[in-house]
């Protein structure tokens, strides 16, 4: 009997040992393919690269479309308790600046999210955001600052614009000038990509063996 009971628990550790780890992605429509097909967006196309490159992870894509950061802090602890994430990509903050927000809540909210997947034990990735140039220079300029400065403070790694090499080129861009076409998700992903490689690396790197190559 015990070595029965020993074999099982040898066998359940064995599991959650080669359980997938998590990436949760806490977003707005950028990462929620607003206007497009969900496996066209570039939370979609990250899940395939890491299946490409032998990273073993699931992908938990908790973005949504109009959402703050007031709406992602208050979301937040649920997230973080439903899936147990090892790093959490924070994409948020362009629709606070679409609406003209104070941009010191926004840099709270943002901040109280690191601190609180940091304290669930996650690594954080940031992603950063430009206004459009019609909100003004003063605005824009201090939107802007908000995501170094919050890299900086709390250390974590930056995307220092998530749409850098898309929203310039129009025929990137939808109808509404705010969101990617498909053809441009990829691009977006390559943004992030090298920076989230260097994360990857640091919980252990690839769980497989013989993965493809590639970007």
């Amino acid at each position: 009997m015990r070595r029965f009971l020993f074999c099982v628990l040898i066998c359940f550790a064995g599991a959650a040992a080669a359980a997938p780890r998590t990436i949760l992605v806490m977003g707005d429509s950028l990462s929620a393919a607003y206007g497009i097909e969900t496996s066209q967006g570039w939370v979609a196309l990250l899940g395939k690269r890491l299946r490409a490159h032998g990273y073993d992870y699931t992908v938990v894509n908790a973005s949504v479309s109009g959402e703050t950061s007031a709406g992602g802090l208050t979301r937040l602890p649920q997230e973080l308790a439903s899936h147990h994430p090892v790093i959490v990509i924070l994409e948020l903050g362009a629709n606070d600046g679409l609406r003209g927000l104070p941009v010191g809540v926004m840099q709270a909210n943002l901040g109280r999210m690191i601190a609180l997947s940091r304290a669930a034990g996650a690594q954080v990735l940031l992603a950063g955001i430009l206004l459009p140039p019609n909100y003004g220079p003063q605005y824009t300029g201090e939107f802007a600052a908000i995501y170094p400065r919050l890299a900086g403070k709390f250390r974590v790694p930056l995307v220092p614009f998530l749409l850098a090499g898309v929203a310039e080129h129009r025929e990137l861009m939808q109808a509404d000038g705010l969101h990617p076409l498909p053809v441009a998700e990829p691009r977006v992903l390559d943004n992030v990509w090298p920076v989230l490689k260097r994360l990857l690396k640091s919980a252990a790197g690839p769980r497989t063996t013989g993965a493809a190559g590639g970007r």
